[in-house]
């Protein structure tokens, strides 16, 4: 029997999920590293009779098992060729929580950041904190020791770990805990597999000799980030082996050993009460790293709860992030470094006092050359700037990378300074410049060398920076793994920093532990060549591949590669945004964005065939994106999977054909111009029960889903009649009448026409054609360029700053800001690029009319009337919800809030599709719909979005408004 016979076998036996398709398996060889492996099958067990049935089957066919959360490693640990167990999906409970002893017990699959939303008003808190935590998982950060920004007052994750229950290689469960001399010996008792690892450990670290080398070649105690191997030399510092420390717990051990010694089940944290509620940054700007570095060294004097360093680089990347570059209004100048140094204290008053004296220390000793101190919502700006630093790196065009080789290397801080000009010294020989972001108050710098992996060349130099950083951090008994742990990156030099004695200690621990190989096999312990395994093959040759969309300084290929895997796509609906609405729902890594980016590019630098898109793979994997645009703000990569999926379906068309129901609806102008002919009939079949769903039937549209009506007349016609009535004054605007506006919404554009006549604006409709979304939508690109093209010749000329073009659906004038770009004809580029910025949705041109106080409030009701507002997925990308809230709050008695909700899940067509019509009201479901239910009656519901009032309708019953309508209805 062949082991596929043998894994379908395993199938039947578990109540959770086996993947054992090629699909499944390209999408789970992979993490947040550099690294690349296809694994035998993905296991997503439900149970912990599923772990021991994938334990026993490990042992049997010798084969591996890798404990996975989040995959967000950034040193290969959950990169293998056994079988995956993805946690994520099922292991997600909080299981208890004690208050008056401070310890809470959870699985390993719960997010660090809704660990913290449950503990928050019990007034607690779980300290660690990395730039992943809205995904993040506890387990995770077990198997690395994670810790982050704040690990000057938390320290790391081993610090808050009491005890664990978990399945050991032989299947037996085991839990560890701090334990008394007395139990500790008894513990060593007996002949179980938990025994014999009391017992290795009890006589490894008894021996005096062993004592004497591992405190002599393992860092500096004086060092907090130590990841290097086994904590073999925090669990020397316990009772029975060192007099007067803590209880023995193995639990000091099972942190940061990746999942290489015990699959765990449950956990138990420590945590701890809530910090003082103020919060300021003193972001100090410097014209150096070096300088930085001194003064960080002023900066801990003063005990920040954080010291986090932004280098120039990183703040070059933020310039041309849409999300990023609202986050660098502090900036002033080109600042080499900027030192973030964090401060929590119960007043504003006693922050700026410390504030005050940081500075004026730091001015004496001729540091720093800026010193803004933030507080407030823009604190929260800040640190999403920095934590946004590993994805902006991977921005950088072509494929020259920012690689993570030697990124995190920690050293005692007051050797920092002379250990990172060293570090440079050595890049210089090597003619690379490095990135420097991250944990300054820790003796932690993020490095990253810019290298190309993909050359012959580069993986050479990706080992010999790596060899030559090693011998540096080992001069100043530094740890080469900080946070992000050793894997398959660092493994191989353990040896080298630990010496050869105490790695085959480490060894020793591995396999009385794991004598059979099975758990996360090749990390920490006999690794491969950390060159090997590589997400590119060196020299590996793709063809030019010839799109219809622009990629600018790349091309498709290096645009979905731009995903470096971090993951920010798996947050859940509790952290807010919109990435990624498919995600949020299903909980399945296949509908992540970071999946769609890792099929696309495994298909298009391996497929043998000759139109690499033509894989019915990637079609399976790109079926749920609803091209939201989410990612393409969110991403930290600026991974626009929306624009992704639509080049990968014209060019799968192009060896398929299109389907029936993709062309019926991008023709939908086409179809709403006949059916505006008679909108009676039109309106009586699409709600006649019979007619309406033998028409769903045939076109593949979900019964349960209504059809959109037509208005009586369309905006065009009426605005005809109206012109002729209306005489011509004020400031010229030109409105895009886009075809969903002009067939089904022309009482929104009615309003809004004569909202802004009624403000002084004199409104022109000029020629134009549709905005082509629609053909955008099912990825009829060649279509959708002709339109581009058509609409630019017909509106470059008169659009201007003083006349812009202004829009009331956000998805069809935001694509002149967005796809026309990328679409237009070279001849056409740079009059697109002018044409984009006079475009304005029409919520975006009153606020900025509102700004200039050109908008007179007096015109407007003063009643008091409460509103709810749901922002439209694309707005939330390319423009801002604020240009909504601004307009509704123009009657001063007006009270807007903004619904936490990501895409509405409508999504266009994609919520009427029938295969999509489930998920479609499941992402509706998670915020917005329950919320909007939750309203009284004289709640107003907004929403700018045509699909979304449509969602919110059919979803709710309730019939949501256009901002304009709800601004026109109260004028007095």
């Amino acid at each position: 029997m062949t082991i596929q016979d043998k894994l379908q076998q395993l199938i039947e036996t578990l109540d959770g999920e086996l993947y054992v398709d090629d699909t499944m398996r390209i999408l789970y060889s992979t993490d947040a590293s550099a690294y690349r492996e296809k694994p035998l099958a993905v296991a997503i067990p439900k149970s912990t009779d599923d772990l021991k049935k994938l334990i026993a089957f490990a042992r049997q066919e010798k084969t591996s098992l890798i404990p996975r959360t989040a995959g967000t490693s950034l040193a290969g640990q959950v990169v293998g060729d056994g079988i995956i167990v993805d946690v994520s999906k099922h292991f997600t409970q909080i299981l208890e929580l004690n208050t008056e002893e401070n310890w809470v017990r959870v699985q390993p699959g719960v997010i660090r950041d809704e660990l913290n939303m449950f503990l928050k008003p019990h007034g607690l808190l779980f300290g660690p904190e990395t730039s992943t935590a809205n995904r993040a998982m506890i387990g995770g950060m077990v198997g690395n020791n994670s810790c982050g920004s704040n690990s000057v007052v938390y320290r790391s994750t081993r610090e808050h770990l009491l005890e664990v229950k978990a399945l050991l290689s032989d299947g037996s469960e085991a839990e560890f805990k701090a334990l008394s001399l007395d139990d500790f010996h008894a513990k060593c008792e007996g002949d179980s597999l938990e025994a014999n690892i009391y017992k290795k450990v009890r006589g490894l670290l008894s021996d005096y000799n062993n004592q004497q080398e591992i405190r002599k070649e393992f860092p500096k105690q004086s060092i907090e980030r130590r990841n290097t191997g086994y904590a073999v030399d925090v669990l020397l510092e316990s009772a029975p082996f060192t007099a007067g420390q803590p209880d023995f717990n193995f639990c000091q051990l099972i942190a940061g050993s990746e999942g290489t010694l015990a699959f765990l089940t449950e956990i138990k944290l420590n945590v701890v009460p809530l910090p003082p509620k103020e919060t300021g940054l003193l972001c100090v700007h410097f014209n150096s790293i070096d300088e930085s570095l001194r003064a960080n060294l002023i900066a801990l004097k003063y005990a920040p709860t954080a010291s986090e360093l932004i280098d120039h680089y990183i703040l070059e990347c933020t310039k041309d992030n849409i999300e990023q570059s609202k986050n660098r209004f502090f900036v002033k100048g080109d600042p080499g470094a900027i030192l973030v140094i964090e401060f929590k204290k119960e007043t504003r008053e006693e922050i700026t006092a410390i504030a005050q004296q940081v500075q004026h220390e730091m001015e004496q000793a001729g540091l720093g050359y800026h010193f803004p101190l933030l507080f407030g919502d823009d604190t929260k700006k800040i640190w999403t700037l920095r934590k946004a630093g590993l994805g902006l790196l991977s921005n950088l065009p072509g494929d020259e990378k920012a690689v993570p080789v030697i990124e995190d290397t920690a050293v005692d801080v007051n050797d920092l300074p002379d250990f990172i000009r060293d570090f440079n010294e050595i890049l210089k020989q090597h003619n690379l410049y490095s990135v420097h972001y991250a944990h300054a108050g820790s003796g932690e710098i993020h490095l990253r060398p810019i290298i190309n992996l993909k050359t012959e060349d580069g993986n050479r130099l990706f080992r010999t920076i790596a060899e030559e950083i090693a011998t540096l951090v080992k001069k100043y008994h530094g740890s080469l793994s900080g946070e992000h742990g050793d894997g398959r990156l660092r493994g191989e030099f353990i040896k080298q920093m630990v010496g050869e004695k105490n790695y085959q200690l480490l060894r020793e621990i591995k396999y009385t532990w794991d004598p059979n190989n099975i758990f996360n096999p090749n990390k920490i312990v006999d690794t491969p060549s950390m060159n090997s395994m590589l997400r590119y093959t060196p020299g590996q040759k793709t063809p030019a591949f010839k799109t219809v969309f622009r990629y600018h300084d790349q091309d498709v290929l290096q645009h979905a590669e731009q995903c470096n895997g971090s993951g920010d796509c798996r947050k859940t609906h509790l952290s807010g945004g919109t990435m990624c609405p498919s995600f949020m729902a299903t909980r399945n890594e296949k509908d992540t964005t970071r999946a769609r980016a890792n099929i696309l590019r495994e298909f298009l630098t391996n497929s043998s065939k000759i139109n690499r898109f033509d894989h019915k793979e990637i079609y399976d994997v790109m079926d749920l994106c609803l091209s939201c645009k989410g990612c393409k703000s969110e991403c930290p990569s600026n991974v626009d999977v929306a624009k992704l999926k639509a080049e990968f379906l014209q060019q799968y068309y192009d060896a398929n054909g299109v389907p029936f129901r993709s062309r019926l609806i991008a023709n939908f102008t086409k179809s709403a111009k006949l059916g505006a002919i008679a909108p009676g009939l039109y309106n009586f079949a699409m709600t006649n029960k019979g007619i309406s769903n033998l028409i769903k039937k045939t076109s593949g549209f979900a019964p349960e889903r209504s059809m959109p009506l037509l208005y009586r007349t369309t905006l065009e016609k009426w605005f005809a009649k109206h012109t002729k009535q209306q005489p011509q004054q004020g400031k010229q605007v030109y409105l895009f009448c886009d075809e969903f506006t002009n067939y089904n919404d022309a009482e929104i554009g009615m309003k809004a026409i004569q909202l802004l006549e009624k403000l002084g604006y004199n409104v022109v409709i000029p020629q134009h054609e549709e905005s082509g979304r629609s053909w955008l939508s099912k990825g009829l690109l060649r279509e959708a360029k002709k339109i581009a093209n058509r609409n630019i010749a017909l509106l470059k000329n008169i659009v201007t700053a003083e006349t812009p073009l202004i829009g009331i659906e956000p998805s069809a004038i935001l694509t002149f800001r967005d796809e026309y770009i990328d679409l237009a004809d070279d001849d056409q580029f740079e009059a697109a690029k002018a044409l984009s910025k006079n475009v304005y949705t029409i919520d975006e041109f009153i606020a900025k009319e509102i700004d200039k106080g050109a908008i007179d409030k007096s015109k407007f009701t003063r009643e008091k009337r409460s509103i709810k507002l749901h922002g439209h997925c694309q707005q939330k990308s390319l423009s801002s919800v604020a240009s909504s809230v601004k307009l509704l709050s123009v009657p001063e008695n007006y009270s807007v809030d903004t619904i936490p909700s990501g895409c509405c899940g409508m999504a266009g067509s994609f919520g009427y599709e029938k295969e999509h019509y489930e998920l479609s009201m499941k992402i509706g479901e998670l915020v917005l719909l329950p919320t909007v239910r939750k309203q009284p009656e004289d709640v107003i519901i907004a929403a700018p979005g045509t699909s979304c009032r449509h969602q919110i309708k059919d979803g709710t019953g309730r019939k949501a408004k256009h901002p304009v309508e709800i601004l026109y209805e109260a004028l007095v």
